[in-house]
């Protein structure tokens, strides 16, 4: 019988983003990120149209995340909400995104992350993604996109 206890952390952030929703939900695709996130690299898996819809299939590979990500859209509605499921053998990531038409041009982004460790590694992952790396992160999403949102261009950062 296994010791082992997975340990699940739950990270929230309010964005303030300088359009409306029917012009940011597009933006939120495996696809389209590839327009304002540096470094953005997928690879679509399933997709009928080629952009994020329900029941999309994407892949990524970035460092932080200990190995390559399978990404599930297990929620799509336009304009409104999109949620993804993220998964590898080290963890699963429940990403919700909800937009909040503010009425004025603007949109309200709820972002919350349900993050649970599926063995020791992904443990130690839940660890070292601490409040101040999950808000450092969320913000220059924020940063970038409305960057996009403005100027129509991609916000080049320093990246080390």
């Amino acid at each position: 019988m296994s010791s082992f206890k997975s340990k699940r952390v739950i990270k929230k952030f309010v964005q303030k983003l300088n359009a409306s929703p029917n012009i940011v939900f597009p933006l939120l695709c495996p696809k389209m990120e590839y327009k304002w996130i540096e470094p953005w690299n997928c690879k679509m898996i399933y997709s009928k149209s080629g952009y994020a819809e329900d029941n999309c299939v994407f892949e990524t590979n970035f460092p932080e995340d200990l190995e390559p990500e399978t990404w599930f859209v297990s929620q799509y509605i336009n304009n409104q909400a999109i949620q993804f499921v993220r998964f590898n053998n080290y963890k699963i990531t429940r990403q919700n995104i909800t937009l909040l038409n503010n009425k004025d041009g603007s949109t309200t982004a709820i972002w919350e992350q349900i993050i649970t460790g599926l063995n020791e590694e992904g443990n130690k992952y839940i660890d070292s993604y601490t409040d101040e790396v999950y808000k450092e992160e969320i913000l220059m999403i924020e940063k970038m996109l409305n960057y996009y949102l403005e100027k129509g261009q991609m916000l080049k950062v320093n990246l080390p």
